[in-house]
């Protein structure tokens, strides 16, 4: 007898188990509006023409070898990424109590600092309700207690700001809140200015650790400030300890290089060495050095004005299509009468809409239109196009008007 024939299979992991479901489908009509990445008007992720510029410039550069980065990262690629979430004028950076760790994308981020923070003893981590399918079993992964905050209020299909805050009050001091810091996933629905501040008062009060999961920089506004106004405002008003875990797979569409980094911010600048010498620790126990081609990528065109200057086009240019389409979809389920209020589509931000089709909805959906879908209602807007979105929205009315919800599912 194998040593391994009575291991478990683990159940698939919903978003790629829909996405291959969906290129199974023969139907000339399928549509998937499931997996997170951006999609043009013909329905393709293609490179950004700023990417495929750099790319053909760094194959004729002979300095560029394959050599291991050091494992904390790239200089010039860690210094970038400190001042694009933090602010070029950053009193955190100018005092050098932050600084920027390279990882294997947002995931990686997450991943290793919690890491860090476990290993420092904290114990107990707040997720949204509902929150990013992964973050979850990351934190569980590394040993956490994970409990859940109130976030989506589903009568009123909107923040529960309310229910957010009582709790953040509710938690035990030092407790690790995980943020998203904007286009929430899978909302789409953030908190105002005046919401993050009470936020920030509330982790102040309670001692509470926030952790930033920066995903969707650009794609919530369009402007690349404005959407890390809540990390700059715990930051650099409020003054608190803090992490972020950005991810570059979205907005320089750099998908499968798995580019991101974390940032540590602390009180006082004596933390960052000790912080980077236990970071280099955990970096090698779990991946040893991060790759190399995307931070390189990354570290160009943020270190050059013209490029930079051209990717931030780029971020707008694809924003732009999200904020069209959202709108058009909105305007095709108005236009069919479909039941319900629909204003949530058009208020919500970034690349998903949390539809509010229940389970069983999602299901008919999926077995007999053809239209995949999560099961919590979440859909990728970038999967909309103007060719298709006449039909999608007539198979949202004819599910929602005729399948009512399922207790079993």
């Amino acid at each position: 007898m194998g040593l391994f024939n009575n291991i478990a299979t683990d159940p698939p992991i919903e978003v790629f188990h829909l996405t291959e479901l969906f290129h199974q489908d023969a139907n000339p009509s399928k549509v998937n509006l499931t997996i997170g990445v951006y999609q043009d008007e013909n329905g393709k992720t293609l490179t950004l023409p700023v990417i495929r510029s750099v790319e053909q410039q760094m194959a004729q550069d002979l300095t560029l070898t394959k050599m291991y980065l050091k494992g904390t990262g790239l200089d010039a690629f860690c210094t970038a990424c400190l001042k694009l979430v933090l602010g070029e004028q950053s009193p955190a950076i100018v005092e050098n109590r932050a600084c920027s760790i390279q990882t294997l994308s947002g995931t990686g981020a997450i991943r290793i600092g919690l890491d860090f923070l476990y290993r420092n003893g904290f114990r107990t981590a707040y997720v949204s309700a509902p929150t990013w399918g992964n973050h979850e079993s990351v934190l569980q992964t590394v040993g956490f207690e994970v409990r859940k905050y109130r976030y989506w209020n589903k009568e009123r299909l909107c923040l529960d700001i309310d229910g957010f805050i009582a709790d953040l009050e509710a938690a035990p001091e030092k407790s690790v809140i995980l943020l998203h810091a904007c286009a929430h996933n899978p909302t789409g629905c953030d908190p105002t200015h005046e919401q993050w501040i009470r936020i920030s008062d509330t982790c102040k009060s309670r001692q509470l650790i926030p952790f930033f999961d920066l995903a969707y920089q650009g794609f919530s506004s369009g402007d690349l400030d404005q959407d890390a106004w809540a990390i700059r405002y715990f930051a650099h008003e409020a003054k608190h300890e803090l992490f972020v875990a950005q991810s570059f797979a979205k907005n320089f569409s750099l998908y499968n290089e798995r580019i991101g980094h974390l940032i540590g911010l602390f009180e006082s600048r004596d933390i960052i060495p000790k912080f980077r010498t236990q970071m280099a620790t955990i970096v090698r126990r779990n991946y040893s050095n991060p790759p190399a081609h995307g931070a390189h990528l990354v570290a160009t065109i943020l270190n050059n004005p013209t490029l930079c200057g051209e990717w931030k086009n780029n971020v707008r240019a694809m924003y732009e299509r999200i904020h069209a389409m959202r709108h058009l979809f909105y305007n095709k389920l108005k236009q069919l009468g479909t039941p319900g209020t629909w204003e949530h589509i058009v208020q919500q931000t970034g690349m998903f809409a949390y539809t509010g089709l229940n389970p069983r909805q999602c299901q008919v959906l999926m077995q007999q239109h053809h239209i995949y879908i999560m099961s919590d209602g979440r859909i990728n807007i970038c999967a909309i196009t103007p060719k298709n979105a006449d039909e999608i929205a007539q198979k949202f009315f004819d599910v929602i008007t005729n399948v009512a919800d399922d207790p079993k599912l």
